[in-house]
């Protein structure tokens, strides 16, 4: 087993925060090194809770995953006329970005989650790494993980090939308080619902509130519609905000040109099932996430390695990410208690996450080739199913 190991963990999100716990719980001397200034908060990104996600705050923090999360009890299809074409029963959990993160990071040392902490160069000798740090700073460790993310600075040094590549899709994202879709929302919230029409598709699905409340009538009905936007100035014309700026991976609530806004309002109006296009309708700052595939032929360099988005990105449509970031935080932890040394635990441990990443990405480009190119989605397929390893597992 490695004892007494400094650890930094650059990237302070869900996949960085559970690796930080699961090895400060080894008896590592660890610190969490998050590149924003301020703690992170993500307006509007529900998420699905697979057992992986939800894993660390389940059996270690032992919260009640009710209290911090919505289930659902059917996948329900709508067809264009806003009638049930196809209902299975198939639970999922859902829960919103910010819940997650605020749960977490209530179990870590507020001391050492360090802010406006960014990795701009990693170098290693005799055995250990040097980070230095955006304003001169520089950490030495006996490991670092990076879990920072899709716009990883650590995989840039590390792997500056294996950057982000386009889909050729975007999601469309939003919010509607329950409160205001009144007695619309009733159907809305015991399912995940879809609809899929030529080249796109849309889901709805109930998450807690901004506040984490999962009361009746204070949660949030979240919409997701995938559309295809050409590679180049198409994309770059959607993915510039009201400022000018052009955005690679977001456009946050408020950013998108009401030019965009408009014409995916009317399209919502003109195209979607009724009860669909009401919540899409409703949603008061709808934002853009572009769709993007990180793929990573190593994640162990040494006494490095890259974790979560940092090393696979994959499409949403397995509700996988964040569950494969704990996962291969949970691997790196059982690695790390196994072995006698950081490389040796590294080396053990890459061959199992770089398949599943791979396993993963694979898995999500097929699921979305289906809607959005070859217009074959079948409803009640099971590949179709929520999943990290495989098809509801």
């Amino acid at each position: 087993m490695v004892r007494n190991a400094r650890v930094a963990v650059v990237g302070g999100s869900l996949g960085g925060l559970t690796a930080a716990l699961l090895l400060r719980e080894l008896g590592h001397e660890v610190t969490v090194h998050e590149r924003s200034g301020t703690e992170l908060e993500q307006r509007g990104a529900g998420i699905g809770f697979l057992p992986a996600s939800s894993r660390y705050l389940a059996e270690r923090a032992r919260l009640d995953l009710d209290r911090i999360s919505v289930s659902t009890r059917f996948i329900r299809y709508l067809d264009r006329q806003g009638r049930v074409v196809h209902e299975q029963d198939q639970p999922y959990r859902f829960s919103n970005w910010n819940t997650v993160y605020r749960s977490l990071l209530r179990c870590f040392d507020p001391d050492r989650y360090l802010l406006g902490r960014e990795c701009v160069e990693i170098r290693q000798a005799d055995g250990r790494v040097q980070v230095a740090e955006a304003g001169g700073a520089e950490v030495e460790v006996d490991l670092l993980v990076c879990a920072d993310g899709i716009g990883s600075r650590a995989r840039a040094c590390l792997l500056p090939d294996a950057g982000p590549r386009y889909a050729g899709y975007v999601a469309w994202r939003g919010l509607v308080p329950e409160g205001d879709l009144a007695a619309h929302a009733a159907h809305l919230v015991d399912a995940i619902t879809y609809y899929v029409f030529a080249n796109s598709h849309v889901l709805v699905y109930p998450i807690p509130g901004m506040d984490g409340s999962v009361e009746a009538g204070e949660r949030l009905i979240n919409f997701v519609w995938y559309r295809n936007y050409l590679p180049g100035s198409d994309l770059t014309d959607l993915m510039t905000d009201r400022d000018g700026a052009v955005h690679e991976v977001s456009l946050p609530p408020g950013a998108p040109r009401p030019v965009h806004v408009e014409e995916m309002r009317a399209t919502a109006a003109a195209r979607l099932p009724e009860p669909i296009a009401r919540v899409v309708l409703a949603a008061r700052a709808p934002f853009v996430q572009a769709i993007l595939d990180v793929e990573v032929p190593r994640m162990a360099f040494g006494r490095v390695c890259l974790v979560g988005d940092a090393a696979f990105a994959v499409r949403p449509h397995a509700a996988a990410g964040t569950a494969k970031a704990a996962d291969d935080a949970w691997a790196l932890a059982a690695a790390l208690a196994a072995k006698p040394d950081v490389e040796s635990a590294l080396r053990a441990w890459e061959p199992g996450q770089l398949e599943l990443g791979r396993n993963l990405l694979e898995r999500t480009r097929r699921i979305g080739r289906r809607s959005q190119v070859d217009c074959n989605w079948t409803p009640g397929d099971p590949e179709l199913i929520f999943g990290l390893h495989e098809p509801g597992r």
